[in-house]
């Protein structure tokens, strides 16, 4: 049995209206899009009203080397790392050096040593604590957090094991690129950690019980989401099909996991989902009333 003791997030301190964030894009990408007054739509179809991040916003109006980019990262990612676990241990009544493993997810800089060496000194977690840096993994790094902490206390059932999700997406902005993705990361991107504690049958923390966990990687689809890197630092990719890949795989795979649980699809009251914009959450509604039509024969 693995419980999830507690929760706990936290943002930087610049809130940047997403109003804004549509006028910069407006002027900035107005150099190679002639018709960016039709593409600025995409600010409102993201349905937010405003994005934190730990940079001002007229940081973004220069150009910055990735040096000083990562090194930014590196500050922020052990700020907003340490906010979010300390609130969540507090929640749960635990101390930091009670901790036994630490699971560190990020996708958007680079250290070494890893930001949860960094963690577990600021903390002041047991030098013998166990630990592992998941990066690379993007949108599905922090489900994969989860499902890493979920095994181990599986193994190890009074073990508490805290997942710390650090992604400062708003330092990947090229000033340099005039991509349609780099303007949908615009309409998109924020800063943010989140923490959770998650805690074996004998620890004796209730909570939320995590029933099971799965992985799918579908075959070639690499190029779906990622980053190039260049030398200003990480180019965004998004692929045009990631709605459609959700619309036509996303429900059968989750209706096979949730059998294996001995549970149906349609018994789930509520999904909690890592959307990237309103076009992914339709997308998401469109797989569900898919699926039903075709098992209805029409």
């Amino acid at each position: 049995m693995a419980n999830i003791a507690a929760v706990a997030t936290a943002v930087p301190p610049h809130r940047i209206p997403q109003e804004e964030a549509r006028e910069f894009a407006g002027r900035f990408f107005r150099r190679a899009h002639p018709d960016i007054q039709n593409r600025l739509s995409i600010f409102e179809n993201a349905r937010i009203r405003s994005r934190h991040f730990c940079v001002p916003a007229e940081w973004f109006a220069s150009e910055k080397s990735f040096q000083e980019k990562n090194a930014t990262y590196i500050e922020w990612a052990c700020r907003l790392g340490a906010d979010a676990s300390r609130k969540c241990l507090d929640a749960a009544g635990v101390r930091p050096a009670d901790v036994d493993y630490l699971v560190f997810v990020s996708t958007t800089g680079l250290a070494t040593p890893s930001i949860d060496a960094r963690l577990i000194n600021i903390l002041g977690m047991s030098p013998h604590a166990r630990r592992s840096p998941v990066w690379g993994l993007g949108c599905a790094g922090g489900a994969a957090g989860l499902s890493q902490a979920f095994h181990y206390v599986k193994g190890h059932p009074s073990a508490r094991v805290l997942v710390v999700a650090v992604e400062l997406c708003g330092l990947t902005f090229h000033f340099g690129d005039l991509s349609l993705a780099n303007l949908t990361a615009t309409a998109l991107f924020a800063d943010g950690a989140a923490a959770v504690l998650v805690a074996g049958a004998e620890a004796g923390l209730p909570g939320p019980e995590i029933l099971g966990t799965r992985s799918t990687l579908w075959p070639d689809s690499y190029d779906v989401m990622g980053w190039n890197f260049m030398n200003e630092g990480m180019q965004v990719v998004f692929a045009k099909a990631i709605p459609d890949i959700i619309r036509t795989r996303f429900r059968e795979n989750a209706a096979e996991f949730l059998k294996e649980q001995g549970v149906q699809i349609d018994d789930i009251a509520h999904f909690v989902l890592h959307p990237g914009g309103a076009k992914v959450m339709d997308a998401f509604r469109e797989s569900r009333e898919r699926f039903e039509a075709r098992a209805a024969g029409k």
